[in-house]
């Protein structure tokens, strides 16, 4: 249930990302979108961090969503994921389950893995499901969305 009011017929998270006058739901939203259109991770790194948030989130909308990327359900249950794969999901699920986790140890094996640059795309990309999945779901829009983000379509 939505927490606050949607017009009647409106898709609660649409309305709540473009139908408020809040300054900040527009940048927010143009950094979500930049997440998957200009980070240097690969579809299969993105999709295994994403997915991994979602599950903590418990976010209905990323649960729900699946890449048009030709991804099977199998690579979401984490069946033959890379290393680098495997890394970006235990760094997203450290990154919001136990940040402290993130040990010396961890951070060598991410830096032979990524670039610098690469590290902080997947920084920022895990930083940004988590926050907005979770005031998604605090505000009740999650449930209903009947647009999925370009690239995606519902399971």
């Amino acid at each position: 249930m939505p927490r606050i009011e949607i017009p009647d017929g409106r898709d609660p998270l649409i309305h709540f990302w473009a139908g408020t006058s809040s300054k900040l739901a527009a940048p927010a939203a143009a950094y979500s979108d930049a997440v998957y259109t200009q980070g240097s991770l690969s579809l299969r790194e993105r999709e295994a961090a994403r997915i991994s948030i979602a599950r903590i989130n418990d976010c209905n909308i990323c649960l729900n969503m699946r890449s048009d990327g030709g991804l099977d359900e199998a690579f979401y249950e984490g069946e033959g994921r890379s290393e680098r794969e495997m890394l970006a999901a235990e760094f997203a699920t450290r990154f919001a389950s136990d940040h402290l986790a993130i040990d010396d140890d961890f951070w060598t094996r991410l830096h032979a893995a990524y670039s610098d640059d690469e590290l902080v795309d997947l920084g920022l990309s895990v930083a940004a499901w988590l926050a907005l999945g979770r005031i998604n779901q605090v505000f009740g829009v999650d449930g209903a969305c009947r647009l999925p983000p370009s690239g995606y379509r519902p399971v």
